[in-house]
């Protein structure tokens, strides 16, 4: 496409694409290419005026070059980044209509004609007024009925005019605000899904990109795995998670035509599906809803806030009478009822909270209420399960110890069979270990069952085969230590963690994996102590010596080893009873029941479908420190409330009083009220600072 540089400068250039209309979806899939090219840092495209900006490093010409040769046809396939521009330019566009409607009947209709518009429009704002007075409350309809009211029995049909234009203004301003918090956010959001397990005719299960599924495909889930498409449950039965998308807290069991929800996750069980929407369709309105209906977006602080907002209505209207008492000017009172409290709480907080999650999700963390930001601003204690978390989420496997007759790769092809079904940061290194070694296994085993904190049972060629812990393999099912291979055994080196495989009731193999402590943990349990959390605990399956080395590497001064789920979960309950609000992160199924009992949840976004499910909070498993700056976040959201509380009160104060004092006419406080209502609601939308006060 034939294009024009306009501006350019080291790392950055401005170009006009030569077409004379462009449109939205055109500017969304141009955009997606540029941000895909080779050395592209940003890039933006402005429909309106067809012109992209690109901040660049390297050759200018590799992205002038890439420009010249796109084409919409030839890259219609690209998966559109969705910028949210739509939404914008509705907005922009309803803002323009409204004011230009304004002015030209100012303009153009004379006062008679003027004043029964006013009338007639008036009953928009009267009618909710009355209705809340019949219902017995008084609230901010009440407020604009009166104003618009009184002004049009004074006979001052431009003033009762200028309101209704600052109202109808508002309205569109606010919802905007709002559906452009909500929309970021929702954006935000994924499911982190890559591949699927889809069920061929002849039952056969492959491993397949999710983009490759279609509509009734089937495709397969098990336990603690997340639905990754909208379907119906061809067979088996399950027990699904959906508290994301319903609000549910027990999980729902799904038989043969249950229909099940792309982002929910199964307890329990397992089935097969049939895909009834492709990827990407219907789970962002579903997002979008989730976010707006959830009680769990409101901190006690907004609740709050909406309560002392409705509570200063009557005030409201006691000083109006007030002021109409003592100076008997009836354009005096008005001045007063022109200015609210509550606009400016109701909307602006809760912006303030949709903004702060906003800019957790930029930084790799998705939050799921604005009411775990306040817990995270609050809590003093934290609980980290080791493995994954203060631990690297990539352990590698270090070496496979077989016994008896067994080949090592045969081994290693055996227990990534095996373990790829029911991803965890230590199943990961089995299956990468053999994907490394090119070691294509195929799907020989019979149905597979995993045990909670324990490991994973199945059938190969009639035998049973079995994967896990010491605890598991030995203790559980007794299998027994290798006699003739003694000495083999216990020189196995126990700075490993160790994977236990048994094949017919005889240990086969030991497979010993590498789980380095993470660079950043460190300075992330610096970060968490010196950032107020007074108690930092770590709990872990693995043995007292284990557990001893990396608690005092990292600065722990608490741990625990040798611990169960119920121990985990039994611990926080205890924590919780003494008083204090308490953190919980985990990566792994063997962590819900510990996850569910904590104040907030917090998994890595490499965990267990189910664990990031239960999480209230999710972390990049890449950059596990951002916890420090979440809980600076949090804080500062708290700091920003404040600011917004001591705003409200104190500016829509003065322009009562100037009011009373009659300084200020009734549409001049209407002006000053409405634009600073959203002054604050667009200060509320941008990004918080981590340190200093606001």
């Amino acid at each position: 496409m034939r294009c024009r540089i306009l501006h350019e400068s080291p790392g950055r250039i401005r170009v006009h694409m030569m077409q004379s209309y462009m449109k939205i979806e055109e500017a969304d899939l141009l955009e997606t290419y540029c941000k895909t090219l080779t050395g592209v840092i940003d890039a933006s495209v402005s429909h309106r005026t067809a012109n992209v900006l690109i901040c660049f490093e390297g050759d200018r010409e590799n992205v002038i070059r890439a420009l010249s040769a796109f084409h919409y046809e030839e890259h219609a396939d690209l998966p559109v980044i969705d910028s949210g521009r739509e939404l914008s330019d509705e907005f922009e566009n309803r803002v323009i209509l409204h004011v230009a409607k304004r002015f030209a009947k100012r303009l153009f209709l004379p006062m008679p004609v003027r004043s029964v518009l006013t009338l007639l429009k008036s009953w928009r704002y009267i009618l909710p007024g009355v209705k809340a007075i019949l219902s017995g409350k008084i609230e901010v309809s009440v407020l604009d009925a009166a104003t618009v009211g009184i002004s049009m029995a004074l006979g001052d049909f431009d003033t009762a005019a200028d309101i209704m234009f600052l109202l109808g203004l508002s309205e569109i301003l606010e919802e905007y605000t709002h559906r452009k918090s909500v929309d970021d956010l929702a954006r935000s959001m994924s499911l982190n899904v890559d591949q699927v397990w889809q069920v061929l005719d002849d039952g056969t299960q492959i491993l397949v990109p999710l983009q490759q599924i279609q509509a009734q495909d089937l495709i397969a889930v098990t336990r603690g795995s997340m639905i990754p498409l909208d379907g119906v449950v061809d067979y088996g039965s399950c027990e699904v998670n959906q508290a994301s998308l319903t609000g549910e807290s027990m999980p729902v069991s799904k038989q043969p035509g249950a229909y099940v929800y792309a982002g929910t996750v199964v307890e329990e069980g397992e089935c097969v599906i049939r895909v009834m929407a492709s990827a990407g369709e219907g789970r962002y309105d579903r997002i979008v809803s989730m976010i707006e209906d959830s009680e769990k977006l409101k901190s006690d602080t907004e609740n709050r806030a909406a309560k002392l907002a409705d509570g200063l209505v009557p005030w409201s209207f006691a000083l109006s009478a007030a002021a109409w008492l003592f100076t008997g000017n009836i354009k005096q009172a008005l001045a007063v009822l022109m200015v609210d409290f509550s606009c400016a709480m109701k909307l602006s907080l809760p912006i303030a909270v949709l903004s702060a999650m906003r800019q957790a999700s930029e930084n790799g963390m998705m939050v799921k209420g604005g009411r775990f930001m306040e817990i995270m601003a609050a809590a003093d204690t934290i609980v980290f399960d080791k493995t994954g978390t203060l631990t690297c989420s990539v352990p590698k496997v270090r070496k496979t110890v077989t016994f008896g007759k067994n080949e090592e790769a045969e081994i290693l092809r055996l227990a990534a069979c095996l373990e790829e079904h029911f991803p965890h940061s230590i199943a990961n290194a089995v299956v990468k270990e053999a994907e490394r070694r090119g070691l294509i296994h195929e799907e020989r085993h019979s149905k597979v069952e995993y045990v909670v904190a324990h490991g994973i049972v199945s059938h190969v060629e009639g035998k049973r085969v079995l994967i896990g812990s010491w605890h598991f393999i030995f203790e559980d099912e007794k299998i027994p230590l290798p006699k003739r291979e003694r000495e083999k055994f216990d020189a196995i080196e126990p700075e490993y963690s160790h994977l236990y495989l048994a094949i017919g009731g005889r240990l086969a193999a030991v497979i010993c994996i590498e789980d380095p402590i993470r660079p950043e943990a460190p300075a992330l349990v610096r970060g968490l102590r010196e950032n107020g959390f007074e108690s930092i605990v770590m709990m872990t399956g693995d043995s007292e010596r284990t557990a001893k080395a990396v608690a005092q590497h990292l600065g722990i001064e608490e741990y625990r080893s040798e611990v169960l789920p119920e121990d985990k979960a039994k611990f926080i309950e205890a924590r919780k009873a003494e008083g204090h609000t308490v953190l919980m992160i985990g990566d792994g199924i063997n962590d819900t029941p510990a996850l569910s009992l904590a104040d907030a949840a917090i998994s890595v976004s490499s965990g267990a479908a189910i664990a990031r499910e239960i999480a209230d909070i999710t972390v990049p498993e890449s950059n596990i420190e951002r916890l420090v700056l979440l809980r600076k976040l949090s804080e500062a959201l708290e700091r920003r409330i404040a600011f917004s509380y001591r705003y409200i009160i104190g500016l829509n104060s003065m322009w009562i009083l100037l009011g009373l004092l009659g300084i200020l006419p009734a549409g001049t406080t209407a002006y000053l009220h409405n634009f600073s209502t959203l002054a604050l609601s667009m200060y509320s939308m941008t990004p918080l600072k981590t340190a200093g006060k606001h």
